[in-house]
């Protein structure tokens, strides 16, 4: 990807806004999460995908691919249209916001400002 692109800055950002949990926090949670949900709908298995994330957690900004951006793209704007809606209290819609990477219940936790 190029240097210096605002664009992926500004998804860089916004993503990291998004995910509150660490790569470290996220890889524990995908490993004892047995519900077996999709936090994506559709998207195949909500492991890759996570794993995916975690990936691009220990990247940095320079190092992201498109396909990284496709990602990151598509985490924000799950976790932000989960946020605007009121949320559930229960522990299967935490499940799935935290197989991105938001932990629902953390202080940080509410709609980005981005």
């Amino acid at each position: 990807m190029a240097a210096n692109d605002p664009e992926v800055d500004r998804l860089w950002e916004e993503f990291h806004a998004s995910v509150n949990m660490t790569g470290e926090e996220l890889r524990r949670w995908l490993l004892t999460d047995a519900s077996g949900e999709d936090a994506f709908p559709a998207d195949g298995d909500v492991s890759v995908e996570g794993e995916r994330i975690v990936q691009l957690l220990g990247k940095r900004r320079s190092d992201v691919t498109s396909d990284d951006i496709d990602l990151m793209e598509r985490v924000s704007r799950f976790v932000q249209d989960e946020l605007v809606e009121p949320r559930p209290q229960d522990d299967a819609w935490r499940r799935k916001m935290m197989r991105v990477g938001h932990d629902p219940l953390s202080p940080d936790s509410g709609p980005a400002d981005t």
